[in-house]
């Protein structure tokens, strides 16, 4: 397995290679990770994945000084998932100058749910996925990227970014990855104490009585999405939202919408930590 810091670095261990696959990750790599470095591993000759931990994602008082960076542990876990090259690049090497150019997605995908929350989140992915684009795929004439269900709106903006740009990427999803209790995988999980780890689970259970719920139509929809905020915060959770969505452009379900178009999401704190979810239905 070759690692590569820079651009150089980088463009010499891909040259010759044709349409890769690739993971981009910000590393503390967990079985979600690992679960799309296999899927992608058939996809292409070539496997590449990045870890870069990227600030432009995170608001002021977000976790990026003290998002958990795991190098040794990480390349040990790509190489032995068969990865051909780790893309990892200091901040310099990536940033070598302040981003004034930004990619700024369409706001009526970007700025609901997790764009109403953290604004200017897509901004940051948009621009570092370019970025990377970029760097990884677009000189070996484009490639196929993976990309997890579990950030559901991010895999769709990428989409969307992809599909305006008409960039030669193929975009993948891979299905989100669960622990035995149902508690989607994530690196913010371990924040988690040991209560607050067991309690986690409720999230993925109150999606799932939402989407039973919804498709039962026991009661209109925001009633139905107000009574399981509330449960949730009845449990000691502080929710930011759950909600049922059409899954192309997130945006309400139309009347007789069809259950297989539709997902609900939701994001919510326990404690310090910010987690979030969702359920195709």
């Amino acid at each position: 397995m070759q690692i590569a810091r820079t651009l150089p670095e980088l463009r010499a261990a891909l040259a010759g290679r044709q349409r890769p696959a690739f993971v981009p990750t910000m590393g503390n790599l967990h079985d979600g990770h690992i679960a799309l470095v296999r899927q992608a591993r058939p996809l292409a000759d070539t496997l590449v994945a990045s870890i870069f931990v990227n600030r432009l994602q995170f608001l002021p008082h977000e976790d990026f000084d003290s998002y958990p960076r795991t190098w040794d542990a990480d390349c040990a876990r790509l190489e032995a998932a068969d990865c051909d090259i780790v893309f990892a690049p200091r901040e310099r090497d990536l940033y070598p100058e302040p981003q004034t150019f930004k990619i700024q997605p369409d706001p009526a995908l970007a700025d609901i749910l997790e764009g109403q929350f953290r604004p200017g989140f897509f901004t940051g992915v948009c621009t570092v996925v370019m970025k990377l684009f970029a760097a990884v795929l677009l000189p070996c004439g484009g490639g196929t990227a993976v990309f997890g269900k579990k950030d559901y709106q991010q895999l769709m903006v990428i989409r969307r970014m992809v599909e305006q740009f008409a960039l030669p990427v193929d975009i993948v999803a891979g299905d989100t990855s669960r622990a035995s209790d149902g508690l989607a995988l994530s690196s913010r999980n371990g924040y988690l104490d040991a209560g607050q780890r067991t309690q986690a689970v409720q999230l993925s259970q109150a999606l799932q009585a939402l989407a039973q719920a919804a498709l039962a139509g026991s009661a209109p929809l925001p009633q139905l999405e107000e009574q399981a905020m509330q449960s949730l915060q009845a449990q000691g959770w502080a929710p930011d939202y759950l909600t049922v969505r059409q899954r192309h452009d997130l945006q309400p379900p139309q009347p007789g919408a069809a259950a297989d178009t539709l997902v609900a999401l939701g994001a919510a704190r326990l404690g310090g930590t910010r987690l979030i979810d969702n359920l195709e239905f």
